[in-house]
């Protein structure tokens, strides 16, 4: 199996900057990805491959997140510690809610239908209800990264920069067990594989873990060829996605076999990736070019 670019789509050109994380909104393929440099979300129709508005009013917007079956897609904004609730199928802001200092990660608990935001400036959870607002504040021990939620566990597992180190939240109160450390320095981007009951972190040490859900020690892990940042995993196909930002690359690591098995070469920059699990198609964030790549398997 081969990654490959399939089409482009052309973004708003911009001065200086990045993007940040990005989710796609299954039920229509739109594509939404965090736009710090211009303080907006970008809003694209994968399937069709086209730009389709620029969502205002998000500063320092810090990263996306779908509530599929919900309907919800939340932005978080770095610059006014807010989060926006905007209609998956419509691309329209339906409310705008406080949600600390400064909202970075964020993971949607579909069983509970709670989201958390994990704050870098003042390093709280919050448990935030969509209709209701902030329900519950807690301290991390440390400052937190991106943050994914386990079905199979019943908590959100939270990276922790520095001690190097995972936490779990359990979605009903808040509460955040002891800091569980990993041997890498640096983890960043998640994903989680229910079936094996493994979370794959990407650490700014330049590797890829596995983390056994259960013992929480490292199962396996990988080296990969730069510092990484946003990490997808394809349980369809096995296969994990994890953005380099330099040089720019993807790298594929194959997770049953445990090794890189492809270097998609993107741009210098490109640390953001979306992944549509139905459809099967990647995108890459390009920030130099301001594009959007569509890759799928071949």
């Amino acid at each position: 199996m081969v990654l490959f670019s399939v089409r482009t789509i052309d973004l708003p050109k911009h001065a200086v900057g990045g993007f940040d994380h990005g989710d796609v909104y299954e039920a229509n393929g739109y594509v939404y990805v965090a736009h710090p440099a211009t303080g907006a979300v970008e809003l694209m129709d994968g399937i069709k491959g086209t730009h389709l508005k620029t969502i205002m009013g998000c500063p320092e917007a810090s990263g996306v997140v779908c509530a599929q079956r919900e309907g919800y897609v939340f932005a978080a904004s770095r610059g006014s510690g807010k989060v926006l609730v905007i209609n998956g199928l419509k691309g329209t802001v339906n409310r705008v809610i406080q949600a600390g200092s400064k909202p970075n990660g964020m993971a949607w608990d579909q069983d509970d239908e709670v989201l958390l935001t994990a704050d870098i400036a003042d390093l709280n959870a919050r448990l935030v209800d969509p209709e209701r607002g902030v329900l519950v504040t807690k301290k991390f021990p440390g400052r937190p990264r991106w943050c994914e939620y386990s079905h199979n566990l019943g908590r959100f597992i939270v990276n922790i920069r520095e001690p190097a180190g995972v936490v779990t939240v359990n979605p009903k109160n808040g509460e955040i067990e002891a800091l569980k450390p990993v041997s890498s320095l640096g983890p960043h981007g998640i994903d989680v594989d229910e079936e094996q009951g493994l979370a794959y972190i990407a650490c700014d040490a330049g590797v890829v873990i596995a983390l056994d859900l259960k013992t929480f020690t490292v199962k396996w892990r990988v080296k990969i060829s730069g510092e990484p940042d946003v990490t997808w995993y394809n349980s369809r196909r096995q296969l994990l996605y994890v953005a380099v930002a330099k040089p720019g690359l993807i790298e594929v690591i194959d997770t049953s076999n445990v090794k890189v098995v492809q270097q998609v070469k993107t741009e210098e920059g490109a640390g953001t990736l979306a992944f549509d699990q139905s459809r099967q198609r990647l995108y890459s964030f390009q920030p130099k070019s301001c594009r959007t790549a569509i890759y799928v398997e071949s």
